[in-house]
């Protein structure tokens, strides 16, 4: 039987991971060796959407590059050799730290040729780089292919750029037309559409100019073609053996209940909302600071917050939320994931929301604590640590867990943009494992609001990166019937569920609340992530769902 783009889609997809599993393990491969080459040909299988034409032979995939190098430190296009590592001490070293803008994570420029990526959230972020690597070594391979003839010499397009690149580090002025129009060939578009990619690098605060992004790719390609030097990728002995300990989940965790118990907190009752950290904060003390009276007047102040407007009233509504219970914890841990305490018993106000009344016992009175977004498996290390008991001079105390609410980005199936989605179960990609759950969210608690509103289950996939049009549809019309895939909630789920129902360290009937607004819809050409970000499409699903969790948890 012939299978199906689907079928194929998905083998590439378990083929993908079944690789990088045992380059993981064995500690190092080189990206255009014999084991490189099973990554290569598995993700120009699969042809995710996020990378376009990566399986063109010729053109360059312009806004799949964009959103790679905002997700990878400034400059590794330069280095040959990539080091993933764990926190091993570099943060304390003369190295000057790199952040990527869309993607938090620590990196170091060792020296020229050699970039260590520090790696503290889990298996499903060392997919991700290495996904997105495998990408970038792609393209190189067509720069290259671009810039020279049959017998490897380089033509005069790459000349020209690499004079250009020259006069662009040391500060000299160029003509930007002409350098468009050399760097078009060499990446095989046309020169309106090499035009506007110039434009989107320059505006981006992470990346090096397009010109040298190109250049410094196809050099390093060229290098490893005609000299033989070759790239390599490398795990430290130290990564290695951490994944999978919930190393930093426990700290992080740890550090939660720690505070819980310095401040009186931990026997309360608790709600753990996994959010952002601005709108639990801004919508509780914008109401109780500015009297906002409805979701409405929260919205608005929310947007002009969100668009940096003169009037804004976001440093009023911190100070007041500073001084009423408010306990803001950065992350120490390595996991990139801040936290949030709200004791609601120190507030002036006895309503949460606009007609929402709090407990009048003061130790009834719940603390809300909220967490950053977590990235793919790390949301199982850190959900599992923190649902744990608090272990103190022998002692083991459990929380009152009254309710755990998940807020996330998705991508939708069947929407746009910003639309929301409510979902009946949690399906694992590549596994038979599902969560089946009870939501406390039905769909007709958003209708009304201006949003497209879906349910259904949602697809907790091994990476966004790796979905393309055949696996969605497959999800979409087959009797899965999704609305959605995202990359935490099945991990989640099986966290609360082992907590609840097996381990017994939480109460059975927690309350449990998901709800996802839509950052791309992979399914639409120019709606996918590479697209561009969600801006102020997002300002109003995110008050909303947030208003929506703290009406549900304290009705």
């Amino acid at each position: 039987m012939k299978r199906t783009r689907a079928q194929e889609s998905r083998a590439a997809i378990e083929r993908l991971y079944i690789t990088m599993r045992h380059l993981f393990m064995r500690g190092s491969y080189k990206p255009m060796g014999v084991s490189g080459e099973s990554l290569v040909s598995s993700l120009l299988v699969l042809s995710p959407e996020i990378y376009g034409l990566v399986v063109d032979e010729e053109k360059i995939e312009l806004d799949g590059l964009l959103y790679v190098m905002e997700r990878l430190p400034r400059g590794i296009e330069e280095c040959r050799y990539v080091r993933l590592i764990s926190r091993e001490g570099y943060e304390n070293s003369d190295f000057p730290t790199l952040v990527p803008a869309k993607r938090r994570r620590n990196c170091y420029r060792v020296d020229h040729d050699q970039m260590y990526v520090e790696m503290t959230r889990g298996k499903s972020d060392i997919y991700d780089i290495l996904t997105h690597l495998t990408f970038l070594y792609i393209e190189s391979e067509k720069i290259r292919a671009n810039s020279t003839d049959h017998k490897g010499r380089i033509n005069l397009n790459w000349q020209m750029l690499e004079k250009i690149v020259e006069k662009e580090r040391n500060g000299e002025d160029f003509d930007k037309e002409a350098a468009c129009s050399y760097l078009s060939h060499i990446t095989g578009r046309t020169f309106d559409e090499t035009h506007v990619a110039v434009s989107k690098f320059g505006q981006s605060s992470n990346s090096n100019s397009l010109f040298s992004i190109i250049y410094h790719l196809g050099k390093l390609s060229i290098d490893e073609f005609a000299e033989e030097k070759d790239r390599e990728i490398s795990f430290s002995a130290t990564l290695r053996e951490r994944v999978g300990h919930h190393v930093y989940g426990e700290l992080w965790a740890n550090r939660i209940k720690k505070v819980l118990d310095e401040k009186g907190l931990l026997e309360r009752p608790i709600h753990i909302i996994s959010a952002n950290l601005h709108s639990v904060v801004n919508t509780i003390f914008g109401h109780q600071a500015l009297g906002l009276k409805n979701y409405d007047e929260i919205e608005k102040v929310a947007m002009d917050i969100s668009v940096g407007d003169k009037k804004n009233k976001g440093k009023e509504i911190k100070a007041f939320a500073n001084a009423n219970g408010f306990i803001d914890l950065p992350d120490l841990s390595g996991t990139n994931i801040g936290a949030q305490l709200i004791d609601t018993a120190q507030m002036s106000k006895d309503t949460v929301i606009p007609g929402v009344s709090l407990p009048k016992d003061p130790k009834a009175r719940p603390v809300i604590v909220v967490m950053d977004y977590a990235f793919g498996e790390q949301a199982y290390e850190c959900f599992d640590e923190l649902l744990k008991p608090y272990e103190k001079d022998g002692k083991v105390i459990p929380l009152d867990v009254v309710s755990a609410s998940i807020m996330g980005k998705a991508g939708i199936l069947e929407g746009n943009k910003g639309d929301i989605m409510i979902p009946s179960s949690h399906v694992f990609e590549g596994t038979a494992d599902n969560y089946p759950l009870k939501n406390e969210f039905k769909k007709s608690d958003f209708e009304g609001f201006g949003l497209g509103v879906y349910d259904g289950p949602m697809i907790t996939v091994l990476g966004t990166s790796l979905q393309n049009k055949d696996v969605l549809r497959y999800f979409m019309e087959s009797s899965w019937k999704a609305c959605g895939l995202e990359m935490e909630g099945a991990h989640y789920q099986k966290a609360i569920q082992s907590a609840s129902k097996i381990r017994n360290s939480i109460r059975k009937n927690v309350k449990v609340l998901y709800a996802y607004y839509a950052s791309d819809n992979p399914l639409e050409t120019g709606s996918t992530l590479a697209s561009g970000a969600l801006g102020m499409e997002g300002v109003r699903p995110t008050y909303l769902i947030t208003y929506k969790i703290l009406e549900k948890i304290f009705s």
